[in-house]
């Protein structure tokens, strides 16, 4: 069990991920998480209000199953299995986080300022974020997980130029938008 509660090295998980991949060719899936929400809109009926939802969804039942998984798994890891410590983080972005007015950063395992309290502030942050991030991935044609892992193992130059815009993003929220909010 203490195995399964340390962080796996790259050389087992990293070929782990490379095997899901090259069975996912094989079968002609692909991986990505954003296509569920599609698929939960076609099930709950929303084909008949817009042709986007219109299409067999029980052919991505496999994909649902996965992100069910994921959510089961993810609650279990999280509630019977993590190690709640503090992140090991650099004495210098502690120092710029505290400059940001986020006071628990190296003494909290999140960001109590941001997920610890239900200011109007935060909860404006939730719900445009949560935006941003549904429309983009839209924008984008999926999700992170979906160009990084999987349109990259299928060369896709798309999911290449997905993926150096989601990196170009993060760099402008960290330098740009991170000590406007804050």
């Amino acid at each position: 069990m203490n195995y399964l509660n340390e962080p796996w090295p790259w050389y087992i998980g990293g070929p782990i991920v490379a095997v899901i991949m090259l069975l996912l060719i094989y079968l002609g899936k692909s991986f990505g998480f954003s296509s569920n929400f599609r698929n939960i809109c076609s099930l709950l009926g929303a084909g008949k209000y817009a042709s986007f939802f219109a299409f067999d969804w029980k052919q991505q039942r496999w994909n649902l199953l996965f992100l069910v998984g994921s959510v089961i798994g993810g609650f279990i890891a999280a509630h019977y299995m993590s190690n709640p410590q503090i992140p090991a983080i650099s004495s210098v972005t502690v120092t710029e986080l505290q400059s940001l007015g986020i006071d628990s950063a190296g003494k909290a395992y999140v960001p109590v300022e941001l997920f610890g309290s239900w200011t109007f502030r935060n909860i404006a942050i939730w719900i445009v974020g949560g935006l941003l991030i549904g429309f983009g991935t839209r924008y984008a044609g999926g999700c992170t997980s979906g160009h990084a892992i999987s349109g990259l193992s299928d060369l896709q130059v798309a999911s290449l130029l997905a993926v150096v815009g989601f990196f170009i993003g993060g760099l402008v929220m960290v330098h740009l938008f991170i000590p406007f909010l804050f």
